[in-house]
């Protein structure tokens, strides 16, 4: 009998989509009904008979949601922050790489295609983070705008639900850091600088690389790289403490770090941090698939590199590692992230966000007379851990 092997797995010919991620609805994990394709022979090159036809170009949808609360808590020890607001779920950047992707599945839509068509806003949420800061019990927490989301994704500039947040957050004088890779975040500037003056504010710019052909494919849909430096310059002119996230590394794709943090820092960037790639759940399919139509010849290669720098796995959920990795690959990396630090002085600057000025209720102390007349600030009762502390073990948002 002769030797049986099965036919080489043959990957779906999906057309790149311009101006998105990726190009299918990859099936979430909650799907009752799952589907593979196969090449059943009849498939041919592109433009032949047989070919698939062009898609449309899919259109963003804003779905409007009733949030339930403004605040998410957060616990894991390699995060430095207590808890989240995120005024978006998806994101038009259409990042293939982006972690937040699964949680899509979460409302029945695809963390695939869905993820960065359909937006869902949370047209309720200023208000009830003004409710949450007014309660007496309510205690002032280190707080992150846009852990999930990008906060200032295309839909803001109608929205504006990310500047009412920010402005509920003034209000109170609470302080909170954000990241995000849109231009967008200089609009808010007559909010956020004065807060950077109390010590209240700290904002993150991402720039994955400088290769301005892979950002366009990699975020498709995101200010470029050099826009993003042109940003960071803005927020440093007007005194805002910024920093820049070289997050993901991707092996084989993005190896210009050093390179990245050189243009940030002339851009005025203080301090950085950087996280390798990692997939949980339905994101290995859907980068699986974006490495298929981009770097067919590198697919292989990341992937295998991705899995040995995890133990074997995909997504190790281990604190200790999951941010940083291990292996030889992960220890060059972490060298080269603290040698480039330490060369440009991105860890001179310790920022400390200023928890001791919030109020629950920001009209009474406006009602005191003298209250904040010829007064010194009061000495802070407690001083909330490093925000912009580079070259650190774990990632500071």
């Amino acid at each position: 009998m002769d030797d049986f092997s099965p036919p080489p797995i043959v990957p779906r010919p999906v057309q790149v989509l311009k101006g998105r991620g990726v190009s299918s609805a990859v099936a979430h994990r909650f799907s009752k009904d799952q589907r593979e394709w196969a090449d059943d022979g009849w498939a041919s090159t592109e433009g032949g008979e047989g070919a698939e036809a062009d898609p449309a170009r899919p259109a963003t949808q804003v779905i409007t949601e009733s949030a339930r609360s403004a605040l998410s808590r957060n616990d894991s020890p390699d995060i430095a922050f207590d808890q989240a607001i995120n005024p978006y779920r998806g994101c038009e950047h259409g990042c293939s790489y982006c972690y937040a992707r699964p949680t899509h599945s979460y409302l029945g839509y695809s963390p695939g295609l869905d993820f960065e068509t359909k937006i869902v806003a949370k047209h309720n949420l200023p208000e009830l983070l003004e409710q949450a800061l007014s309660r007496p019990t309510y205690q002032a927490r280190m707080t992150n705008l846009g852990s999930a989301t990008d906060c200032y994704q295309p839909v803001e500039r109608e929205l504006r639900l990310t500047r009412r947040v920010i402005e509920v957050l003034q209000r109170h004088q609470h302080p909170f850091s954000l990241i995000t890779k849109a231009s967008l975040v200089e609009r808010d500037l007559d909010l956020l600088a004065p807060m950077a003056r109390q010590g209240l504010v700290a904002v993150y710019v991402t720039i994955t690389t400088l290769d301005a052909e892979l950002a366009r494919r990699l975020e498709p849909r995101a200010a470029s790289p050099q826009r993003r430096l042109r940003t960071i310059r803005t927020l440093a002119e007007a005194g805002v403490p910024v920093g820049v996230s070289v997050a993901p590394q991707i092996p084989f794709l993005n190896e210009d770090m050093e390179q990245v943090l050189t243009a940030a820092a002339e851009a005025g960037a203080r301090s950085a941090f950087y996280t390798v790639l990692r997939l949980p759940w339905e994101l290995r399919e859907v980068l699986t698939e974006w490495l298929q139509q981009h770097y067919p010849d590198r697919a292989a290669r990341v992937l295998a590199r991705l899995r040995d720098h995890r133990g074997g796995q995909d997504s190790a959920g281990d604190f200790s590692t999951r941010m940083k990795g291990q292996g030889l690959w992960g220890d060059l990396l972490s060298q080269r992230f603290a040698r480039a630090c330490a060369r440009l002085g991105l860890n001179r600057d310790r920022v400390e966000l200023d928890l001791s000025h919030f109020m629950h209720d920001p009209e009474q102390a406006l009602r005191q007379p003298g209250l904040f007349d010829d007064e010194p600030l009061p000495t802070p009762r407690r001083v909330a851990g490093t925000v912009l502390d580079v070259c650190a073990e774990r990632p500071r948002y």
